[in-house]
């Protein structure tokens, strides 16, 4: 292969895209996207503030009404003389907005029942509220029964907080704090940010061979250039195209949130926690005690984990890991993209491919789990899965050999996949007429 006529091609492929207002409008977007992402949860907390609430308490217990105090939107009275029907029935003509119920005193089982009518359901936050305001009360009624004095006090003496405090020793002996909650954190963005970029930078090279094979254009171009240059060219240009847009996607992503969180100041940030504990509350279980621990382990650890991690290993590697990675894939979907005439004959080529980048992004969004279990060191090994499974077990600390010996396979097969695919896109870069098969995809790869 020529590779002066590679470069051309590379700068021909890089050029191109960049150009295009599709890349800079994505370019531009991608940055608001994750900042959004980043700030919306916040800032929909400190936008989304619950209209104040007139309520009117009718406690037939007689002990949780001391316990509903009012605050900053939320208005409680005493209509305890009140039948709770006529309460309801006249609820807007009294000027409230919701009425509650409080049933009296179960003496057998030492609890009360609660009910509350409203024009509207009630928002999460005020529900909440009074449902703990109900249950305090509850709780120290029972333990009232008990006529133990200083009851209240010796069972919140009983209660302990003991928090263990985690650190790893490297091989020089030295200790390191750290919170597997942020370690799982990290894990998943990387798995996350190295798919997204395989599996969309991937499909951009099918895309592109697919295009010129429909319109034509290729059968110029192999009239000057070999086919395997061509596509070499193709697959390089498009990965430079990926590093230019994710380093400008990083720059610009900060620098939006750095902005847009200082014009926002104290509130802002004071909401941050609201919001994170929020979510935490909505989210999947696995990641909402994470969240929770990394909120308890407090703001100190959690830096002191951030400031241990091994940036330079981890930053070497997602580039090496992202490479490699989008090299055996761009090859094996421009074998794909050489092979038909539009994007909707893809499909069944395509999924084989697919498959193992799936795979890999699950394994990868569970590795925190246990980083060395065997499903994970073998996802992290096998070269089709290894480029995302790997950046996500790399937080957790991976040995030396192991990186090496998983990159040198993923290489080994980019070549092999390589050779395979060149052969391929040779001969279907210039077929037409015919819905390819895998049989037809082994008969090319045969060839001489």
């Amino acid at each position: 292969m020529n590779l002066n006529i590679i470069n051309i091609i590379i700068k021909r492929e890089y050029l191109n895209r960049v150009k295009k207002k599709s890349f800079l409008l994505i370019t531009f977007l991608g940055p608001i996207f994750f900042a959004a992402m980043c700030i919306l949860p916040t800032l929909i907390m400190v936008l989304t503030k619950e209209e104040s609430k007139k309520v009117a308490v009718c406690d037939g217990s007689g002990i949780v009404l001391p316990y509903l105090e009012d605050r900053e939107n939320i208005f409680f009275t005493d209509c305890s003389g009140i039948p709770l029907d006529s309460l309801k029935n006249g609820m807007k003509e009294l000027g409230y907005d919701v009425v509650l119920g409080i049933s009296p005193l179960d003496s057998v089982n030492r609890t009360v029942y609660a009910e509350s009518f409203s024009a509207k359901p009630l928002g999460m936050e005020m529900s909440g509220y009074i449902n703990d305001c109900i249950n305090e009360a509850v709780e120290n009624y029972r333990i009232a029964s008990y006529g133990i004095e200083n009851l209240a006090e010796i069972m919140a003496g009983v209660k302990s907080d003991v928090r263990l405090q985690s650190f790893t020793i490297d091989e020089s002996g030295k200790e390191q704090i750290s919170a597997s909650e942020v370690y799982m954190m990290v894990s998943m963005v990387l798995g996350i940010i190295i798919y997204m970029f395989i599996a969309l930078f991937g499909a951009m090279v099918m895309s592109s061979v697919i295009e010129e094979k429909s319109s034509r254009v290729v059968e110029v171009l192999v009239s000057s250039v070999k086919a395997t240059e061509l596509m070499f060219g193709k697959i390089l240009g498009i990965a430079l195209v990926a590093l230019t847009q994710f380093l400008l996607w990083v720059v610009l992503t900060a620098a939006i949130v750095g902005i847009v969180g200082g014009a926002m100041g104290t509130e802002f940030l004071s909401s941050a926690g609201d919001s994170t504990e929020m979510m935490s509350m909505m989210s999947d279980p696995t990641t909402a005690g994470a969240v929770e621990a990394m909120q308890s382990s407090g703001a100190s650890t959690v830096l002191s984990t951030l400031a241990g991690l091994n940036y330079g290993q981890i930053l070497i590697a997602f580039v090496l890991f992202f490479i490699f990675g989008y090299l055996l894939y761009a090859s094996l979907f421009a074998a794909i993209g050489s092979a038909v005439e539009s994007e909707g004959d893809t499909q069944q080529l395509q999924l084989p491919a697919t498959i193992p980048l799936l795979i890999a992004f699950f394994i990868s969004l569970y590795a925190f789990r246990a980083p060395d279990s065997s499903v994970v060191f073998w996802g992290s090994m096998i070269p089709f899965t290894s480029p995302i499974v790997m950046l996500a077990r790399i937080p957790f600390g991976v040995p030396m050999w192991e990186l090496a010996l998983s990159l040198l396979l993923l290489i080994l097969t980019f070549v092999a996949c390589a050779w395979a695919s060149a052969k391929i896109y040779k001969v279907g870069i210039l077929m037409y007429g015919k819905k390819s098969t895998f049989k037809d995809l082994w008969k090319w790869l045969k060839q001489n």
